[in-house]
């Protein structure tokens, strides 16, 4: 196997050969993922960074990698003499990817690109910002292609049917709504290449990607017919047969762009709706030029999946329920391997709760990589163990733990940080200022046609006070029964106009990060709900779905209000009443003790 020197040679190779001057690689695939494929890990594979976030560009004489401060600590370990420099996205003081190139090149330099793994949002933008500086930049250079020897195949899992009692609608019912969407914006067509998108259009689910329950398609709807573009292989007999029932045709994978290119024979003018990032610049191009292009920031069919029906809502909560159930019986599983004295590690945690999650009822997976990090490793963001890394735990210190499940009737994410022995006056410090913003977002009250942007203060105030920040976003929309992460909505410092819709299941989870010493990071899911409506409209607020203890060890009460005491002893009430009935007596105990609800004495606030 070649290592990221000898990968660097073979693409700066090609890159003379093409005379090409500069090279970019985004962490995406055809279909915009976040999670891609193993045959789409182009930056990983190059550049031996595993973060789900960044962008390399490679010079004939230079290398850098652009990513978040998610991955500010596990970047710089795993760039380490690899030749690649960091450069720390959303910090003053870091130049743009087109600033760095525009400073390296010289004008008429062709840059290459794969238009395939490029948003078409994206594309234009780099392109029109690299132009302006007199760079050429060509589309179709798809260098690994060529140099990945030992490149993974396409996956080929079987799709399989999501049965409407968990999907809520039928496949037709969606494509009505669609095409409702499709007539109000005057389209006559839409393009699909988001796989979770697609995957809840037609109530399907599959296994191409870990844990995002999704399978490799493009889509096509028209007011005259609706095709999925797919693997033959993926169509199991009970596939076939649902989507003929729904009134869907079936085409190969490969299809999709003679398909579109298609359109230049439809009746004129024919308008294809598109949203830019969520379709490939290659899909974007093949658009025809006599057609009309109707692009729109958030696609249709993502405000609709963003909006959770009757039966997804009560999936979720079922689903919460049952998490929190293994939860529970996690943490008791915990507290008595550390006062054994048997050793468990971070790798052993997330062993343990895919044991107890896997108890469940309709149990389906992870729905993401656990992050369980003890001590200092808690403050890398998006930590994952492994066989090097994996540290002891023992009792004392903290421990973040940030998992999920997928259940057949919802998806969990939720994150704890846990005190195993003493602690000190600034983890209580800390702690407390995530708690208080938590329960400030929690019990916010806010209008129709807020967005996240305006509510993120409120987890964040806290924090601030006190000199302290965290980089990377509050919160993000939660699929069902798909990816973890969805949109449209977010609650982030960063500009996002989508506002926020009741039905909508969204994260919380502010969080610290003292680098070296320990992470604390609470996290919850929010279902908006409805709360009043007065003569200035309609006003919302959010329903706590997670059912799970948050740690009292690790509370300064000195520093919470009665209404954020009040709050905290009401959630732990709802936490024990509705998990106590699927636990043990002595399961039971620990979680009255975990909650302060020992006999439902209430929490003396110190004053």
């Amino acid at each position: 196997m070649k290592n990221v020197t000898e990968k660097m040679q073979a693409l700066r190779a090609l890159m003379q050969a093409e005379n090409i001057k500069a090279c970019i690689i985004p962490s995406t695939d055809p279909h915009i993922s976040e999670y891609p494929p193993a045959h789409w890990k182009t930056r990983e594979w190059l550049s031996g960074f595993t973060g789900s976030a960044g962008t390399v560009a490679v010079t004939l004489e230079k290398a850098g990698l652009w990513t978040d401060s998610r991955y500010f600590l596990q970047a710089e370990k795993q760039l380490k003499n690899s030749g690649i420099e960091l450069f720390k996205t959303g910090l003053p003081r870091t130049p743009t990817l087109f600033d760095r190139l525009a400073s390296e090149l010289s004008p008429g330099d062709c840059i290459g690109v794969e238009g395939a793994v490029f948003a078409a949002s994206e594309a234009q933008s780099f392109m029109e910002n690299l132009s302006k500086k007199g760079l050429k930049i060509r589309t179709d250079f798809a260098p690994c292609s060529l140099i990945w020897e030992d490149r993974p195949a396409l996956p080929d899992c079987p799709a399989f049917v999501l049965p409407e009692r968990f999907a809520g609608k039928s496949c037709r019912e969606k494509i009505k709504e669609v095409r409702e969407a499709l007539k109000k914006n005057n389209a006559d067509a839409t393009i699909l290449a988001a796989l979770d998108s697609i995957a809840w259009l037609f109530n399907i689910r599959g296994n191409d990607v870990a844990c995002n329950l999704v399978c490799l398609s493009y889509a096509a709807v028209s007011e005259t017919e609706t095709v999925l573009f797919i693997q033959p292989e993926k169509i199991t007999e009970e596939v076939a047969g649902y989507l003929h029932s729904q009134g869907v045709a079936v085409a190969g994978y490969d299809q999709i762009t003679g398909y579109i290119q298609s359109f230049a024979f439809r009746s004129s003018p024919f308008a294809v709706l598109v949203a830019p990032s969520k379709i490939n610049y290659a899909l974007y191009s093949a658009i025809p030029g006599n057609c009309i292009k109707i692009e729109m920031p958030v696609h249709p069919v993502d405000a609709l999946k963003s909006i959770k029906n009757e039966t997804e809502i009560a999936g979720i909560r079922n689903a919460m329920q049952k998490d929190g159930v293994a939860m529970v019986k996690f943490l008791a599983d915990l507290e008595k391997t550390l006062a054994s004295g048997e050793k468990i590690s971070e790798m052993t945690i997330a062993e343990k709760l895919r044991h107890y999650r896997s108890e469940q009822e309709y149990y389906a997976g992870e729905s993401f990589g656990t992050i369980a990090g003890y001590g200092p490793h808690g403050a890398i963001v998006h930590y994952e163990a492994n066989a090097e890394s994996n540290a002891e735990i023992l009792p004392e210190g903290l421990l973040l733990i940030d998992s999920g499940a997928q259940y057949f009737d919802g998806t969990t994410d939720l994150t704890r940080t846990l005190a195993l022995g003493a602690v000190s006056d600034d983890m209580k410090k800390d702690y407390t200022a995530i708690l208080k913003g938590l329960i400030a977002l929690s019990t916010a009250c806010f209008p129709r046609g807020t967005a996240g942007m305006q509510l993120d203060v409120l987890a964040r105030q806290f924090l601030w006070q006190n000199g302290t920040n965290y980089l990377h976003g509050t919160g993000h929309g939660v699929g069902h029964f798909l990816n973890v992460h969805e949109g449209p909505q977010s609650i982030r410092t960063n500009y996002n106009p989508a506002v926020i819709e009741l039905g909508m299941v969204t994260s919380c989870e502010p969080g610290i990060y003292r680098s070296g010493k320990y992470g604390v990071r609470i996290e919850n899911l929010l279902l908006t709900v409805a709360r009043q409506t007065t003569d200035s409209g309609e006003f919302y607020t959010f329903e706590t779905l997670t059912l799970c203890p948050i740690d009292l060890k690790l509370i300064d009460f000195s520093l919470m209000s009665q209404s954020e005491t009040d709050w905290l002893n009401n959630y732990h009430r709802k936490v024990y009443e509705q998990l106590s009935p699927f636990l043990s007596e002595e399961e039971k105990n620990r979680l009255k003790k975990a909650t302060g609800l020992q006999g439902y004495k209430k929490i003396c606030r110190k004053d």
